[in-house]
C-alpha cells in the first residue's frame, strides 16, 4: 500500500513539474528597455516606469540620468534603447540626427531660483539676461540685498541650458560660473548659497528654493501652452531608426493620452497634446502665442 502511494505521489510531483515548464515556456520573455540622459526627464520616466509595470509585469525597464549629451550618444552607439534629452538630436556636435529617430513625450518648463532668504520673486528676461552675462553682479542693483549675485550655470551639454541661453541670453556668452548637470543637485546648492541664482526643470521645484515670475508670469502649464512662459524645452526620446518590439511599446505608452493626462500632469510637465505652439531647433515659435 505504502508503495503505491509512493509512486502516485512521485507521478503526481512529475506531473506538476511538467505542467509548470510547459507553463513557463508559454510565458513571454522578459523585455528589457535601456533609458540613459536627461535629468530633467527622470522623475517622469521613473513615474511612468512604475505604473508601466503594473499593466506589464514582464517588462524590465532601466532608468538612468547622466544629462542630454550623454543620452545622445548613448542612444547612436547602440549602447541603450533610448537617449532621453531635453534637446533636438541636430543641436548636439558629434550625433547623426539621421541614424536617430525623435519621440517626443512631454515638455518641461523652466523655472529660475534663487536662495529663499534673497526676498526676490521677480525678474524680467532683461535682468536675468544682465546677470547671466556679468553685467549685474549684486543684488542691490536689482533691488535686493548687498549682496554679491552667486550664479550657477548648467553644464555644457545641457539641454535646460540650450534652451535658456535660446531665450534669455540670445546669443551673447554667459558669465564664467561654477555649472553643474544635475537639476536636485542645482536646487540643494542654491538653497544653502546666500545670494545664489540658477534655473532647473518645474518638476524639481520645491520649497527648498525661491522660484521667480519672468515680468510677473508663472511658470504654469496653461502659459507654457502658448509661450506666454517662455522658457520651456520639449521632452524628448531619441532611439535607432528601428527601435525593439520593446522599445516602442513603451514610449507609445509615454505619448498616449492616459498618460499625458494623468502622470505627466501629476509630475509637474506639461500634456504634449495641449500645445499650441511649436518651437524649432533656432527656438523660433510657430502657433498662436
Amino acid at each position: 500500500m505504502k508503495r503505491i502511494i509512493t509512486i502516485v505521489i512521485t507521478a503526481a510531483i512529475i506531473v506538476g513539474l511538467g505542467i509548470g515548464w510547459i507553463a513557463a515556456k508559454k510565458q513571454p520573455p522578459l523585455s528589457k528597455v535601456t533609458i540613459v540622459g536627461s535629468s530633467a526627464l527622470q522623475p517622469l520616466t521613473e513615474a511612468v516606469t512604475k505604473e508601466y509595470r503594473t499593466v506589464n509585469p514582464r517588462a524590465s525597464i532601466t532608468v538612468q540620468g547622466g544629462g542630454s549629451g550623454t543620452g545622445l550618444s548613448q542612444v547612436q552607439a547602440g549602447a541603450v534603447n533610448i537617449g532621453s534629452s531635453d534637446i533636438f538630436a541636430e543641436q548636439k556636435g558629434g550625433i547623426d540626427q539621421q541614424k536617430l529617430r525623435d519621440h517626443i513625450v512631454a515638455v518641461s518648463g523652466i523655472v529660475p531660483i534663487v536662495n529663499r532668504d534673497l526676498g526676490i520673486h521677480d525678474l524680467s528676461l532683461t535682468r536675468l539676461r544682465q546677470i547671466y552675462t556679468g553685467q549685474v553682479t549684486n543684488w542691490r542693483q536689482l533691488g535686493g540685498p548687498d549682496l554679491p549675485i552667486t550664479v550657477i550655470n548648467r553644464a555644457a551639454g545641457s539641454g535646460t541650458r540650450v534652451a535658456f541661453e535660446q531665450v534669455v541670453l540670445k546669443n551673447r556668452r554667459a558669465v564664467n560660473a561654477q555649472e553643474q548637470d544635475s537639476n536636485g543637485t542645482v536646487k540643494e546648492i542654491v538653497a544653502r548659497t546666500p545670494g545664489a541664482i540658477s534655473y532647473i526643470s518645474a518638476a524639481y521645484l520645491s520649497p527648498q528654493v525661491q522660484s521667480l515670475k519672468i515680468a510677473g508670469v508663472t511658470a504654469t502649464a496653461k502659459n507654457i501652452t502658448t509661450n506666454r512662459w517662455p522658457l520651456w524645452s520639449y521632452e524628448h526620446m531619441y532611439t535607432q531608426q528601428k527601435p525593439t518590439q520593446a522599445t516602442q511599446k513603451f514610449i507609445d505608452y509615454m505619448q498616449s493620452k492616459q498618460v499625458q493626462q494623468t502622470l505627466v500632469k501629476q509630475a509637474h510637465y506639461v500634456n504634449i497634446h495641449d500645445m499650441q505652439v511649436q518651437k524649432d531647433t533656432a527656438g523660433r515659435i510657430q502657433g498662436k502665442e
